[in-house]
């Protein structure tokens, strides 16, 4: 019985990072929500609170455990309901998905807890729109087809729009306006991309577009490459790019603090995308249509970090300077992406997970700071000491330079990667001068933010601020930080598994056969070992139809 167990777990896991919070948010629905400070430390509160950071630690060992499984070299492909791909929705798992998948858990774990400090209470279903939105990001990062990537984008937008809201007040209900206006703008462009891309293959599975773009004649692939390109747009404003960005800052700094930190990975669900399609799909070998995105990609990732940084420089306030940070970040990582090689393509995902880390903790960080200073809050002015200034201002101190890209902390290992990897390139000389003034501007700005918080302080006038001083809330931002000063103790394994995992993206063959078969999908519902490029490759066996 337990071995019929294990397998039938180990058969079925790449599926439960997504129904693990559908089911959760199903569950917490049923569990009743009486909202408002009135339910405050009641039991039905507490239950919400236990099920729901429960089910978020189960979620992130999932994640670990698959990821693990993936840095062995498997790719593993989930038919739902046993159909054999392209005609069946699929469900991979590579060492990218598996990595961004882990990402995504570990940082909804502490986030979770911080907002179990009282956030969950400032109005209704707060932890059920939270699973649903992870169930939204699982789900885009293990989709492998692009209109059930449209699907869990929806899922994904529609809990975001309204943990935006939480809490209520004027500034988020305007935001809010913004938010949603311009993703249901992107998600009608998401559909008339679609169309274009499928009307010109007559498929949207991702490993079947792959091999089918490859075929396409010349007028066939420059209709492709504009459907691409509407993909393009669409992805640039979820993750936020010039001049796509401007949504972003106002947004995030209307949100509660772990709203906005969960909102950093949803930025990386739109960088993702353009790594499936433009990196992966659209890659070398893609015939006539193959990096269609290279001469618009880089220098567009580079403006975004130029306009990120000053947009920096210019906030009044901290959130929304670590706002501009994030689009600063995003850049960063569109920079590498647009290289188009392997070893950029590994620099940029290793500093990808490492601006996620940073960024979640800032935003949390930032609310401990600004409750702590009286009325002036997170503007950036003189006000009244904190509460806390050795820890905070160690935890800001922390937070700035790995930011700012100081060494020996990841975000100076993952932009030195970047560096190295435009080396001996046509854009060396623009790549090195961004990144470089860049970074240096980042840390006048964070440099400035911390003089005015610690240094330019009013007198106390017996005014005593303890609403930041909360156990809970300083361990869950403590713990993202400890997770940036984790990546970079283990840099050198993890740097191991992004070489990989560039060099299993760019194995174009290894993954449609994993997904696809050996003859096109006849055998995509079986088990079987595959040993490529891309490692092991294996399927949950299909279940046989006995008499």
């Amino acid at each position: 019985m337990t071995d019929l167990l294990h397998a039938l777990f180990n058969s079925h896991l790449p599926v439960l990072p997504v129904l693990l919070p559908l089911f959760t948010a199903v569950a917490l629905l049923l569990l009743g929500d009486q909202g408002g400070e009135a339910s405050h430390g009641g039991p039905l509160l507490q239950r919400r609170r236990l099920l729901s950071v429960a089910s978020a630690v189960l979620g992130a060992v999932l994640a670990w455990r698959l990821m693990l499984e993936a840095a062995t070299g498997a790719l593993t492909v989930y038919p739902l309901g046993a159909w054999p791909a392209p005609f069946g929705i699929v469900l991979v798992i590579d060492r990218l998905s598996a990595m961004m998948l882990a990402l995504t858990w570990t940082i909804a774990v502490p986030v979770l807890w911080y907002a179990a400090g009282g956030w969950d209470t400032h109005g209704r279903h707060f932890h059920t729109m939270f699973h649903f939105l992870l169930m939204g990001v699982s789900g885009a990062f293990v989709t492998g087809d692009l209109f059930n990537l449209f699907v869990f984008f929806e899922v994904l937008l529609i809990s975001s729009y309204v943990l935006l809201v939480h809490g209520q007040g004027r500034a988020r209900f305007k935001a809010g306006v913004h938010y949603v206006v311009l993703n249901l703008v992107a998600s009608a462009l998401f559909l008339v991309g679609l169309a274009i891309i499928y009307g010109t293959t007559g498929t949207l599975n991702m490993a079947d577009l792959a091999l089918r773009v490859a075929q396409l004649g010349s007028q066939e692939a420059t209709l492709f490459t504009a459907g691409a390109m509407v993909l393009l747009v669409v992805f640039g404003l979820k993750a936020a790019m010039v001049p796509l960005y401007l949504w972003l800052p106002g947004t995030y700094a209307a949100a509660s603090a772990p709203v906005a930190a969960m909102f950093a990975i949803m930025t990386k669900v739109g960088v993702y995308s353009i790594i499936r399609v433009h990196a992966g799909i659209l890659g070398e070998g893609a015939g006539h249509a193959a990096l269609a995105a290279q001469p618009w990609l880089l220098p567009v990732a580079l403006l975004t970090m130029a306009l990120g940084v000053l947009g920096a420089l210019a906030a009044h306030s901290l959130t929304r300077l670590v706002s501009y940070l994030t689009v600063a970040s995003v850049g960063t990582i569109l920079a590498g992406i647009g290289l188009f090689t392997p070893q950029a393509m590994s620099a940029a995902l290793y500093y990808l997970v490492h601006s996620t880390l940073v960024i979640a903790a800032l935003f949390l960080l930032v609310e401990l700071v600004a409750s702590q200073r009286g009325d002036t809050g997170d503007r950036l002015q003189p006000a009244t000491p904190v509460e806390q200034p050795v820890l905070l201002g160690l935890m800001t101190l922390l937070g700035a330079a790995s930011a700012a890209g100081l060494p020996p902390l990841p975000g100076f290992l993952g932009k030195l990667m970047i560096l190295e990897s435009s080396a001996g390139g046509p854009a060396q000389g623009w790549v090195w001068t961004v990144v470089l003034v860049v970074s240096f501007l980042t840390l006048i700005g964070l440099a400035r933010a911390g003089s005015i918080l610690f240094w330019s302080v009013l007198p106390a006038g017996g005014l005593s601020v303890r609403s930041g001083t909360s156990s809970r809330l300083m361990l869950a931002t403590l713990g993202l930080l400890a997770l940036s000063l984790l990546l970079a103790a283990a840099a050198s394994p993890f740097k191991r598994y992004t070489d990989a995992a560039a060099v299993q993206l760019a194995d174009r063959a290894a993954y449609a056969k994993a997904v696809l078969g050996p003859v096109g999908g006849a055998q995509a519902n079986t088990t079987r070992p595959y040993r490529g490029g891309a490692g092991e490759v294996r399927l949950p066996a299909a279940k046989e139809n006995k008499p």
